[in-house]
């Protein structure tokens, strides 16, 4: 499984139309971002204006704790972002943490720069130029402190380098982002929107970093690279911090009766984060097979055949589906 949240793969495998599946395949959050306010009507029939992106960013730099001195830019999700790195950050080796997140690997194997794959974050390779964290990790969840961070940071600064840092998990975990600390340190933190606003297919993302790399990122996106909808519900969701604060101890509450659901099915939780559980099981992939039979995809790993990642069901009703499928489906391993 290159990325989860694709249930079409399910369905041609194991039948079943969309609203029969239960999809844990992903770390997004269950309860979308309630924007309940009606767009106006140029949000779909103009083309996105300047006034409203920067209302975004203003909102977005409120919520991610921005520095006035760093650059922002936003995009249609962080995917593109991430894939337009390696062309604008300086030449020579780069390091990765792994396992981590797939696409970081294939976007700087495309530029002809194989990363080398880091044992520990805190041995970088002499010539590593550009480092990769993913923080806190997906899919184990594994959280770097900012102090770690910023000092990784400097050294690659000194050598001409940069960090990049993928945050995409760090509005669940409140403490975890560097951006409030970043100084003048060659660092590019990458904000996914989708993944805790639960609104993964607006295609909204953000990328934070000094001010010339985020110009120069900026030029490439081109005009309009943000939808009309995208910029009015994302700044409605940024500046809700009410919603925020209350999701965050909703979405902990709920991982909490996840992980309690699967130790109770003799799954062992060894990693995650408020959005997602990694579990370890010796027969993980036949253990994915069998609930997928009934219609609950989850994510398994190629490099891990141990480990099988669970999603939020969301709400006490999934959660019990999910239960009885994991009693039913321990009965056939």
């Amino acid at each position: 499984m290159k990325h989860g949240g694709d249930l079409s793969l399910a369905i041609e495998r194991f039948g079943g139309k969309p609203e029969d599946w239960l999809d844990l395949s992903t770390g997004i959050n269950p309860y979308s971002y309630p924007f309940t306010e009606a767009l106006p009507a140029t949000a779909w029939s103009a083309l996105p204006n300047r006034v409203a992106e920067e209302q975004l960013l203003f909102a977005a730099r409120r919520a991610y704790q921005v520095p006035d001195h760093l650059g922002l830019v936003a995009a249609p999700g962080t995917q593109i972002l991430l894939s337009l790195l390696p062309t604008l950050l300086p030449e020579g080796p780069a390091a990765l943490a792994a396992p981590t997140y797939s696409s970081h690997k294939e976007v700087w194997q495309r530029d002809g720069r194989e990363p080398v794959e880091l044992s520990s974050v805190y041995a970088l390779p002499a010539e590593a130029k550009i480092v990769v964290l993913v923080n806190p990790n997906n899919p184990d969840g594994q959280l770097i402190d900012v102090k770690s961070i910023l000092e990784i940071a400097r050294i690659l600064t000194e050598r001409g380098g940069f960090l990049v840092l993928d945050e995409a998990f760090a509005d669940v975990m409140p403490g975890a982002s560097v951006l409030p600390h970043v100084g003048e340190e060659n660092i590019v933190v990458l904000r996914s929107f989708g993944k805790f606003f639960g609104l993964a297919g607006l295609r909204l993302g953000f990328l934070a970093g000094p001010q010339e790399t985020v110009d120069k990122l900026g030029a490439r996106l081109e005009s309009w690279s943000v939808s009309g909808p995208a910029l009015e519900i994302g700044e409605m969701a940024l500046r809700d911090q009410e919603w925020q604060e209350q999701t965050v101890r909703r979405l902990v509450d709920e991982m909490a009766d996840l992980t309690i659901t699967l130790s109770e099915h003799q799954l062992s939780v060894f990693g995650g984060t408020p959005l997602y559980a990694l579990a370890g099981l010796r027969k993980a992939h036949a253990l994915h097979e069998a609930l997928a039979r009934r219609h609950i995809w989850t994510r398994i790993f190629d490099y891990a055949p141990t480990w099988i990642r669970f999603g939020l069901p969301g709400g006490a009703d999934n959660l019990q589906r999910l239960s009885d499928a994991l009693t039913e489906a321990r009965g056939e391993l």
